[in-house]
């Protein structure tokens, strides 16, 4: 079979899921004995691209000026033609655009996946984003992703492929945490071994709901609920001091300085839901897919997160299901938080024990990287009549 040569197109590759997917896939790619290109303004991640076997083609990709995405739709119509490319997948919008008329230029299939939820309060932000539903084959990263899709552009399901963002579950084995690393990160938090920890492991932005898992925590505290627990809210303010400061004060007047802890970005995310008696997602916006939720299951950490968005999806809530592996609950309430944290935090230890195999079950039947890699090359061998998918394992 002729070389096989798929061109990704991602504005950047600083942090993110897009990104991390970017990187997946090169390695699936690789594996598979196919070229992978990534035309992107590059980032910290570039090094992990490489790593991984695929070439960066640096272009302007984060710009939304239409001069400049114009300029690079030629530019990449031209790189087509010269490397052959045999398909483009695009995972944002200013990209896509880009990426979209290169390949109608040149009659390529045209691949999207759908990552974020984008605004669509303008009709001009509707049709911007309309190009993440022009593709060929449109990935959506979870059902409510592809419902939001259907409903906004009104694509048909025969051109959707829902596909899960995957992890790599072999990060997260208990086996593989080294007691070590767990000390290490007691001692930077500040927590004595065998003080539980509710863990909140997102970058410090009103959307991701701080304020409330806070709020739990003083009610929790006002009702004598709270024990010996401690909240560790991991995550960057990235720039955002304000917030920083709000919550800080927040934390002050509810007289929790003792009990709640703003600790920063954290480096290793599977020793800290190893660490964690209970992780919270509180999100008062949609996510399209949220890892952290399946990231804390891998760890055996039984996990709350909020009515929204994807995250229901990935978990199997308590509520009448002996087989559970978190907890559901109304965004924005914090009551209805506390009382979940409660639940978690007073479970007998052979109760937790056992939730620790089935989440770790759950996640290895619905969210590996390996079935992620699979599916997505399984909707490129769909237009190219290729076998890539079988090739990778």
């Amino acid at each position: 079979m002729a070389k096989v040569t798929i061109l990704q197109a991602v504005p950047r590759l600083e942090t993110g899921g897009s990104e991390q997917s970017t990187v997946e896939i090169v390695q699936a790619l690789t594996r598979a004995g196919a070229c992978a290109l990534v035309a992107t303004e590059g980032g910290r991640m570039a090094t992990a691209v490489r790593e991984a076997g695929g070439e960066i083609i640096p272009l302007p990709m984060a710009s939304k000026n239409p001069l400049t995405i114009l300029a690079n739709a030629r530019r990449l119509a031209r790189i087509v033609e010269e490397r052959d490319v045999t398909l483009i997948h695009a995972r944002s919008r200013a990209p896509a655009w880009s990426a979209f008329l290169a390949a109608r230029r040149t009659k390529r299939p045209f691949v999207t996946t759908y990552h974020g939820a984008y605004s669509s309060r303008v009709p001009f932000k509707t049709l911007y984003s309309s190009v993440m539903a022009r593709g060929d084959r449109v990935i959506a990263n979870s059902h409510y992703t592809a419902a939001l899709i259907a409903a906004r552009h009104h694509v048909p399901q025969e051109r959707m492929r829902v596909i899960y963002r995957g992890i790599d579950l072999s990060r997260f084995e208990p086996q593989s945490i080294a007691p070590a690393r767990l000390e290490a990160l007691r001692v930077a938090w500040g927590v004595p071994e065998g003080q539980p920890i509710v863990l909140h492991a997102a970058r410090l932005t009103n959307w991701k709901g701080q304020r409330y898992v806070i709020e739990a925590a003083q009610k929790m505290l006002a009702a004598n609920q709270l024990s010996d627990a401690v909240f560790i809210l991991a995550g960057d303010d990235q720039g955002r001091d304000s917030y920083r400061n709000e919550l800080e004060a927040q934390i002050q007047a509810a007289g929790l300085q003792d009990r709640v802890r703003l600790v920063g970005h954290c480096d290793d995310i599977p020793a800290a839901f190893a660490l964690a008696h209970v992780a919270v997602i509180a999100s008062i916006s949609a996510e399209t897919f949220g890892r952290t939720s399946i990231e804390s299951q891998a760890a055996g950490c039984p996990v709350i997160v909020t009515d929204v968005g994807a995250a229901p999806e990935n978990v199997i809530p308590a509520s009448g299901n002996a087989d559970f592996t978190g907890w559901v609950v109304p965004t924005a309430d914090s009551a209805a938080l506390a009382a979940s944290l409660v639940e978690a935090l007073t479970l007998s230890p052979e109760a937790r024990a056992a939730i620790g195999p089935r989440a770790r079950a759950h996640v290895g039947g619905h969210f590996t990287l390996q079935e992620m890699q699979r599916a997505t090359l399984a909707v490129y061998d769909e237009l190219l009549g290729t076998d890539l998918a079988a090739r990778s394992r």
